[in-house]
C-alpha cells in the first residue's frame, strides 16, 4: 500500500508553521528510516571485519605487554635499581596490570597474575594514604597548630573534586536521556495503540458485506496488524491519514489539533529511530568520539577500522622492541634513562 501522509494543499505557500514543521519532520523520519535499514544490514559485515581485522593485533599486543609485565616484575625483584628507578618501575608495572586485568585475549591465569599484581599495588596505595592521614600532634594544646596541605595535595584534592563533578555531571546528563528516551517510548506506544484502534474501526473485514470491499479491507487489515507486530507508527499513521482522505473525513488541510497529535506521534518515533541508530553506532569502535548517523557514512567506518589497524601495528612493533630491552638490566635502565620505558 503506498501512502503519503505530508498535508496536500494546491500552494506550499497556504502551508501553516505548524503544517511545515510536521512535513520536515516526516522528511526527517523516511531519511532515517532509510538509514536505520542501510546500518542494519551493514552491522553485521562491519562487526566481521572488525573481528578479522583487529581482534588477532589487539591479541598479540596484550601478549607482548603481558610479557612485558612479567619481565619488569621479576627484574623488580632480582635486581638493584635507584629509587627513582623503582618508582617509575612500580608505575609502569601498576598501569600495565591495571589494564590487562580485564583483558579478553589472555588466559585465565595470565589475568589472574595481572591482578593480583594490581591489588598488591592498590594496596600499598592505601597504605601510603593512610601513612599520610596520620598527621603528629602536639602535646600542648595551646601550640596546636592547624595542619596545612602543600600544593601537591591542594592539587590533588581539585582534581578529585573535578573528576566527581564531571562524573555527576555525565550521571545526570545520561538519566535524562533515559528519561526522554522513556517518555518518547510511552507516547509512541500510545499513540501506536490509538491509530491501531481507528484504523481497525474504518477498515474491519468482518463489518463489509461487499465481498470485493471485504477482500481489499482483509490486506489492509493484514497490513496494519503487521504494522502493529512491528511498532512502525509511522506506517500506521500514513494508513490513517489516508483511509480518512479517502472517506472524506478530512479537508483538504487538516485541523490544528490533528497537526499537534501527528507532530507528537513523529516525535516519539523520530526519537526512537535515533536511539536505535545510536546503538547500532556504539556497537562499532570510535576512540573517544560520539558520532551521529548524519555525521558518518558506511564507508567512513571501515575506513576508522582499517586506521586503528594501521595504529595497533605501529604499537605493537615498538612494545616488541621495548620487550627485546627488558630482557637484560642494561636494556632496562637505558630504557629507565631516556624515559621511554
Amino acid at each position: 500500500m503506498t501512502t503519503d501522509l505530508k498535508i496536500s494543499v494546491q500552494k506550499k505557500a497556504e502551508f501553516s508553521p505548524q503544517q511545515k514543521k510536521l512535513n520536515r519532520l516526516i522528511d526527517k523520519i523516511e531519511q532515517q528510516k532509510i538509514s536505520l535499514a542501510s546500518w542494519k544490514n551493514a552491522q553485521d559485515e562491519i562487526q566481521q571485519h572488525t573481528r578479522q581485522k583487529l581482534w588477532p593485533v589487539y591479541a598479540e599486543l596484550h601478549t607482548v605487554l603481558f610479557q612485558q609485565l612479567e619481565q619488569l616484575w621479576n627484574m623488580l625483584h632480582s635486581h638493584e635499581f635507584s629509587k627513582a628507578e623503582v618508582q617509575q618501575l612500580d608505575e609502569k608495572i601498576a598501569s600495565l596490570a591495571k589494564m590487562l586485568k580485564h583483558s579478553n585475549t589472555l588466559s585465565a591465569d595470565q589475568k589472574t597474575q595481572a591482578a593480583k599484581i594490581n591489588t598488591f599495588y592498590q594496596q600499598v596505595a592505601a597504605q601510603s594514604t593512610t601513612k599520610k592521614s596520620k598527621k603528629p600532634q602536639s602535646v600542648s594544646l595551646e601550640h596546636q597548630e592547624i595542619p596545612q596541605q602543600d600544593e601537591f595535595e591542594i592539587e590533588q584534592d581539585f582534581e578529585q573534586y573535578a573528576a566527581e563533578q564531571q562524573q555527576a555531571r555525565e550521571q545526570a546528563k545520561q538519566q535524562r536521556l533515559q528519561q526522554k528516551r522513556e517518555q518518547a517510548e510511552q507516547m509512541a506506544a500510545q499513540s501506536l495503540k490509538m491509530v491501531y484502534l481507528k484504523i481497525a474501526a474504518m477498515i474491519h473485514p468482518d463489518r463489509e458485506q461487499d465481498e470485493a470491499k471485504k477482500q481489499e479491507k482483509t490486506e489492509l487489515f493484514q497490513q496494519a496488524n503487521q504494522a502493529y507486530e512491528q511498532q512502525d507508527l509511522f506506517y500506521l499513521l500514513k494508513m490513517q491519514l489516508q483511509l480518512e482522505q479517502n472517506k472524506g473525513v478530512t479537508s483538504k488541510e487538516l485541523t490544528s489539533e490533528q497537526v499537534k497529535f501527528y507532530q507528537l506521534a513523529l516525535d516519539a518515533q523520530s526519537q526512537q529511530l535515533e536511539s536505535q541508530m545510536s546503538e547500532i553506532l556504539e556497537s562499532f569502535y570510535f576512540g573517544n568520539k560520539k558520532v551521529k548517523a548524519e555525521h558518518v557514512h558506511i564507508s567512513d567506518v571501515y575506513k576508522a577500522i582499517d586506521a586503528d589497524c594501521a595504529e595497533l601495528k605501529q604499537q605493537l612493533k615498538w612494545e616488541k622492541e621495548r620487550l627485546k630491552h627488558m630482557k637484560k638490566v642494561s636494556g632496562v635502565e637505558m630504557l629507565l634513562e631516556h624515559g621511554v620505558l
